[in-house]
């Protein structure tokens, strides 16, 4: 006898990564794949707000056979609403990190108790596995 995962309905999921905090894109996600990220320290603070870039993250949460995979990475926030890799200047790596961690350790009590699934680091994930940042 085999069994099936059984995962939360979408709308259930939304509204519960929703509420870890600001970091669910909705219009960025979609069936089976959460888009998230933090702008977490500001490149240029003494521009104007809508002038202003930023460094931090991103992580995209991906359904598998027993759970979600996640893949994340570091860049920088453009004007145009967009993130391009690139390695965090030192001045902003602790602010960074701390947001992303602070998030994982919001997300995997969820994944992990709540939902009873496995999350895990993508194969395709360049950067240090979040459990061995914690």
């Amino acid at each position: 006898m085999t069994s099936t995962t059984l995962f939360p309905p979408h709308g259930r999921l939304i509204t519960k990564l929703t509420a870890l905090g600001p970091y669910l894109r909705e219009k960025k996600s979609k069936e089976g794949q959460f888009f998230f990220d933090c702008l977490s320290s500001c490149v240029n603070a003494d521009k104007e707000p809508e002038q202003r870039e930023f460094w931090g993250w991103w992580l995209i949460l991906t359904v598998t056979d027993n759970g979600y995979e996640y893949c994340y990475d570091f860049g920088r926030f453009d004007l145009n609403g967009e993130w391009s890799n690139g390695k965090l200047p030192a001045k902003h790596k602790d602010a960074v990190m701390k947001t992303l961690l602070d998030f994982h350790r919001k997300l995997t009590p969820f994944i992990v108790d709540e939902c009873q699934l496995t999350l895990s680091p993508s194969s395709e994930l360049t950067q240090t596995p979040l459990t061995e940042l914690a």
